[in-house]
């Protein structure tokens, strides 16, 4: 992978490469690319928006990215908009070292038929099984496993010990942290005379384009056909993925999230932190699922939800609110339950009023 590097290059130069316009002078040195607390004299920076006004007056940075023109600065600035976007587009085009192709470890182990694509960095210690293709640029880092038959795209890098088990499919410029596994055996088991018995896993995983894994992650191959993870989705660490499930595309899972089996996930949905998805139910597109949430049922499109068991947010946060006074409400009822009562017992018999005689 890439790794910072520092380098001198013009403000202009910048500005002419990512479209943006140049407040003050074009002719400045930009040597590195920073944070607003980190930046060093000579550094470039980025503003997203204004409450990060004060910390740039105190910055060291030479230069700002910006959304619009700020009066308050003094420095240079890249008047371009989206600046957060543009400017992670300057750090890798400008200030990241680029790659360049260590060659085939002869520590490798590898099987028969194997096909590794030109200008591959494959390191010592890495094992390929039968019949694997492993696209041009790839890079594989020590202890990784690939089993038999996996195919492995364009420009991929797989860092230390991550396993990709027999028959899986990894897309171009995916990303895998360490100790990430594709592949292990879905979690399916079927009781008989009170013990489990496995049931074989014969499916497999496919991995498309541009999808990024982080570290320690689990998925699973499918029972029968495939668990796809769709393209441009991002995944953070110690997620467990089951068999069977499905991913829309450009979706975002974060740390701790687990997804049982056969479940459907829609395009650009985002997952907060420690949320669990039941089994076999269909998230809509565009789904927002907040941290720690329990989805026991299927959503439709374009909502976001909260709570456990999941429920729109703005009703979970107000149940949320309500938590913290449910013993002074309780208090509350069992009194007023105790005046109704003491009501009901003082008040006066009623009399029944005489009938009319009979002739």
């Amino acid at each position: 992978m890439p790794v910072y590097h520092a380098r001198q290059i013009r403000l202009s130069e910048i500005g002419q490469a990512v479209g943006a316009t140049i407040v003050g002078r074009p002719d400045m040195i930009v040597s590195g690319a920073s944070s607003l607390e980190l930046a060093e004299p000579g550094h470039l920076a980025y503003i997203d928006s204004d409450r990060f006004i004060k910390p740039a007056l105190v910055s060291r940075a030479a230069a700002f990215v910006v959304g619009r023109p700020i009066a308050e600065i003094d420095r240079p600035q890249l008047v371009i908009p989206n600046p957060k976007y543009v400017f992670a587009r300057i750090v890798q085009q400008f200030f990241t070292r680029p790659d360049r192709a260590r060659g085939v470890s002869e520590q490798m182990t590898q099987g028969t038929d194997v096909r590794i694509g030109a200008d591959a960095s494959i390191w010592p210690f890495v094992t390929l099984g039968d019949r694997v293709k492993i696209g041009a640029r790839a890079t594989l880092y020590p202890g990784v496993f690939i089993g038999d038959d996996v195919t492995v795209g364009d420009d991929v890098v797989l860092y230390p010990n991550v396993t990709i088990r027999e028959g899986c499919a990894i897309g171009a410029r995916v990303i895998i942290h360490s100790g990430t596994v594709i592949g292990s055996d879905g979690f399916g088991y079927v009781p008989h005379e009170g013990r489990h018995h496995k049931i074989p896993q014969l499916g497999s995983v496919t991995i498309e384009d541009d999808v990024e894994l982080g570290a320690n992650v689990t998925v699973d191959r499918a029972t029968f056909g495939r668990t796809v993870i769709g393209r441009g989705t991002k995944v953070d660490n110690l997620v467990q993925i089951a068999h069977n499930v499905s991913i829309g595309a450009d979706s975002i899972l974060v740390a701790q999230v687990g997804i049982a089996g056969s479940t459907t996930l829609g395009h650009h949905v985002v997952v907060g932190g420690q949320a669990g998805l039941a089994d076999h139910i269909e998230v809509g597109d565009r789904v927002m699922i907040a941290a720690r949430s329990g989805v026991n049922r299927s959503l439709a499109s374009n909502q976001i939800v909260s709570g456990a068991p999941v429920m729109p947010h703005e009703i979970a946060i107000k149940a949320q609110a309500i938590i913290p006074r449910l013993p002074e409400l309780r208090q509350l009822v069992r009194d007023l339950d105790q005046r109704v009562r003491s009501l009901e017992a003082a008040k006066p018999a009623r009399k029944k009023s005489p009938g009319k005689k009979q002739r």
